[in-house]
């Protein structure tokens, strides 16, 4: 179950030569979720998702070799990720939706925006980047040494409690790790065509530097930017982050569905 306490609907679609793994909650206007790196729906968002459903019919998503997905000989890239997603909202028959991307979700949901603009409604980007130097320095430095024992314990448990297979948590953290370590640095004219109306998401202190979200979010047309006290995506209860509490999580989510209104 991706979440506690709410009714949902899950399946599989086959998209791209993959078997992909979603869920729907609530009712309204739809609204994908798009999980951070190395991690499953429940991870990045089981604790703000059931504050979403109340105005919205969520539909969650779990990308290439992450939680119930099946894999494919292929590298994982944003590029192919968005084209994933964008696949499966036409398999379910959804002409539009918003897309909230969480981390690297946030990446794909920006690839899903200029990849497949007549599927977007409005963005929500939550601790992402569209630069190397958006991350702190020594970041890639230290992804290049990174083993599966860096990986959060939290991460590798909920992988391994959807799909026992050690040697399939494996794959999946050495294909995110080689997404990372292969990122090329996006041209500010790329998202300068996001034309969707979008809110960018940062922590004070996350990951992501906050001058980076305020870069991007003069970048984007037409964009507004909501920095929230905490570290990465701890200001929407995602697992790998110090825990917050339930107001910060709850301030997000109304920010979020008056914006999405």
């Amino acid at each position: 179950m991706g979440t506690e306490d709410i009714s949902y609907s899950s399946g599989y679609s086959e998209v791209n030569g993959l078997r992909m793994y979603y869920e729907i909650h609530g009712q309204g206007n739809p609204l994908v979720l798009i999980h951070g790196g190395g991690s499953t729906i429940a991870t990045s968002f089981g604790r703000i998702l059931p504050l979403l459903t109340g105005n919205h019919q969520v539909i969650a998503v779990e990308l290439q070799a992450h939680g119930h997905t099946g894999d494919r000989d292929t590298p994982e890239t944003f590029a192919q990720d968005a084209d994933d997603v964008a696949l499966l909202i036409e398999n379910l028959q959804i002409p539009r939706a918003s897309f909230f991307g969480f981390s690297n979700g946030g990446n794909t949901a920006m690839q899903v925006a200029v990849r497949h603009p007549h599927v977007v409604d409005k963005l929500v980007l939550a601790s992402t980047f569209y630069r190397r130097d958006g991350l702190p320095r020594g970041f890639f430095e230290s992804m290049e040494k990174a083993t599966l024992d860096d990986m959060p314990e939290v991460l590798r448990k909920a992988f391994l409690a959807i799909n026992p297979d050690a040697s399939k948590l494996l794959t999946m953290f050495d294909k995110d790790r080689q997404r990372m370590l292969s990122f090329e640095d996006w041209e500010e004219e790329m998202l300068r065509k996001i034309k969707n109306p979008t809110l960018i998401i940062n922590g004070d202190r996350d990951v992501i530097r906050s001058e980076h979200a305020v870069k991007m979010s003069r970048l984007i047309p037409d964009c507004r930017l909501f920095i929230v006290p905490g570290e990465h995506g701890a200001y929407i209860g995602a697992a790998e982050s110090p825990k917050a509490g339930e107001e910060i999580v709850r301030l997000t989510a109304e920010v979020i569905k008056d914006f999405l209104r």
